[in-house]
């Protein structure tokens, strides 16, 4: 089952390249189409993310408070969670459904040279071969890896870009923490970037892009419908409910 589902994945890319005429493109072109197709996921991702960073400040007085108290603790999160309409693991299902598609493509990218051998993988003469690694480039010379390097550094700041941004906003505890943890996943990704095709660089590189431009606007979506829900409840006119008491008819004189 995985296996056709990869060989799915290749046929597409094999169809776009014979439209495009170009390895590369081929692979920026159905990243493209698999991020389009996450997309409604991806909105869904970071509106909960939106809403987890409104209700840190409550979380964080709670945790505070009731510190020594673990099950108190969880019971006033579960509760603020409640109160705001916000289930924390839908977070994390967007990322659980699409790694399937980006593993195969992965994989699909990393065996491309043994799918179609004789071909030529370049990028428009750009990267001159997608199937070798920045390490194999830097062997041939520093000139030949400069392209392979750009690829690298752009594998790895397209990791490192997004967790910054995400944390406009928090606590300074919580950035200094975060980015302890984006410089450590930057390394990583240098690392493994090292030693992976070209092909995979780009096409890691260009969906992190894309995920990045997606979440920006997706965060200005969010920010401006709250701020015109905001704005409307400020100017919104007080109703008051005045209730008329039913006049009473004066007694007539008796004659």
């Amino acid at each position: 089952m995985w296996e056709m589902f990869k060989e799915f994945i290749f046929n597409i890319i094999s169809w776009l390249h014979s439209f495009c005429g170009d390895w590369g493109l081929a692979i920026i072109l159905v990243t493209i189409v698999f991020r389009a197709i996450m997309l409604p996921i991806m909105h869904k991702q970071t509106k909960s993310s939106f809403a987890m960073k409104k209700l840190n400040p409550e979380m964080e007085r709670i945790k505070e408070l009731y510190a020594d108290d673990k099950q108190r603790q969880s019971e006033e999160l579960q509760k603020v969670y409640a109160e705001a309409k916000f289930n924390p693991i839908s977070g994390c299902l967007p990322m659980i459904i699409q790694m399937p598609i980006f593993i195969a493509l992965f994989q699909v990218l990393r065996e491309l040279g043994d799918r179609v051998e004789g071909s030529d993988y370049c990028f428009y003469n750009i990267v001159p071969n997608l199937i070798i690694s920045p390490s194999d480039a830097w062997q041939q010379g520093f000139v030949t890896a400069i392209p392979y390097l750009v690829l690298i550094a752009i594998f790895a700041g397209a990791t490192f870009l997004p967790m910054i941004l995400q944390q406009q906003g928090q606590a300074d505890k919580q950035k200094r923490q975060m980015i302890i943890m984006s410089v450590v996943m930057s390394v990583m990704m240098l690392f493994i970037g090292w030693g992976s095709p070209a092909g995979v660089l780009l096409f890691w590189g260009t969906s992190s892009l894309l995920a990045l431009a997606q979440q920006q606007t997706s965060m200005r979506i969010l920010k401006s419908k709250e701020k015109q829900a905001e704005d409307e409840k400020q100017y919104q006119p007080v109703k008051v409910n005045v209730v008329r008491q039913e006049r009473k008819k004066r007694p007539k004189k008796k004659k």
